[in-house]
């Protein structure tokens, strides 16, 4: 294998694919990319045996090959390169010679044969998507996700096509978000899918551009092309909660509020909740809403906020955290929360807007 490329040319596949080598492996192999020259074409793959990146760039190809080197050691070396510097790579028996002006480095290689790399997925079927759909719907669901709770289903967000929709879904058992968007005027067959959590992570970071992106959802995997990047994920072999019973009907107690007084309130109230539960109490009246806070050293914090209210008098709390996020995701001037009582799950929504639903559970407080 011999070829010669740009620095910047270079540096952007290995960029690209770099968020799945971890820097701690059990698996020497997992440290390192696999690299490819075929045809004036470099493709270079990297994997956690989880998500899967691949990324290719062309080059000057003198000599068509394959190994294995050092994800992060390659990256640094182009990093530490000067700008505009030409790079020659070579392998030679066992080493791979790297070479920018005047300097020279030679890596340690592994067999590109012991390699895993993820072949056909057995897509049952490929969706049409563009990516600002795909990255609202991330975006406004991904905070809802457990970090590394024993019911694994919970560790990712599901999937769900039906009809014309794209649903989204994530919940960590005391909060669930729902994003949906129409996305098709064909008939999607219905299926449901957990991507792990680290591969929603990577796809928010991969999706920076505009365009369509092609989804090919199989059984046991998800693959995405974003340009000249693909992306596959394992999926979570497990069976989601069937979202639906717990996102509570709508109540005749709403409030609506304008959405940056709220968050602004909640975030100053919330200085003094308590540091591990984060606990906030809403008092809601026709009057207003009074936020109420405290923590172990006796330290109160209260805030009257005005809203519109024509329900029955309600004293609830919240984890402030929980709804600080909803209300981030939350698009527009206002919000409208729907709560049955002190004791039943609140929803808040964007007025006049279904394509988003956020649920809180209350906390006892």
């Amino acid at each position: 294998m011999k070829f010669t490329t740009a620095r910047e040319a270079l540096l952007k596949p290995l960029q690209a694919v770099i968020g799945v080598v971890e820097r701690r492996q059990t698996m020497p192999i997992l440290s390192n990319i696999l690299i490819v020259v075929k045809d004036g074409q470099l493709v270079i793959t990297a994997t956690d045996l989880e998500v899967e990146l691949v990324a290719q760039a062309k080059v000057k190809a003198d000599l068509d090959g394959q190994t294995t080197v050092s994800g992060r050691k390659l990256l640094d070396i182009c990093k530490a390169l000067p700008e505009g510097a030409d790079i020659n790579i070579k392998l030679n028996d066992e080493k791979l010679s790297v070479k920018g002006g005047r300097s020279k480095f030679n890596l340690v290689t592994l067999p590109a044969t012991e390699f895993p790399v993820i072949e056909d997925i057995k897509a049952r079927q490929n969706i049409s998507v563009s990516q600002a759909s795909l990255g609202r719907l991330m975006e406004k669901t991904h905070f809802s996700m457990a970090q590394q709770d024993v019911r694994y289903y919970l560790n990712g967000m599901l999937l769900e096509t039906g009809g014309s929709y794209l649903r989204a879904v994530a919940t960590d058992g005391h909060r669930l978000a729902l994003c949906q968007a129409e996305i098709s005027s064909d008939k999607l067959d219905e299926q449901q899918v957990i991507i792990p959590r680290k591969g929603v992570l990577e796809l928010q970071r991969l999706m920076t551009g505009d365009g369509e992106l092609n989804i090919e959802l199989g059984q046991n995997h998800i693959r995405i092309q974003l340009g000249e990047i693909r992306f596959t994920s394992k999926l979570i072999d497990g069976r989601f909660p069937e979202y639906d019973r717990v996102i509570p009907k709508e109540s005749s107690n709403k409030l609506k509020a304008d959405r940056g007084e709220f968050k602004s309130a909640l975030q100053r109230t919330a200085i003094l909740s308590n540091e591990k539960y984060r606990g906030i109490r809403l008092v809601i009246r026709d009057s207003g809403v009074f936020l109420q806070a405290h923590n172990s050293e006796q330290e109160e914090a209260e805030e009257e906020l005005a809203v519109e209210y024509n329900g029955e008098d309600i004293e609830i709390g919240f984890n402030v955290n929980y709804l600080l996020d909803a209300l981030s995701a939350i698009e527009g001037d206002d919000v409208v929360l729907s709560i049955q009582d002190g004791n039943s799950s609140c929803l808040m929504r964007q007025p006049g807007s279904e394509d988003c639903t956020f649920v809180v559970m209350p906390m006892r407080l």
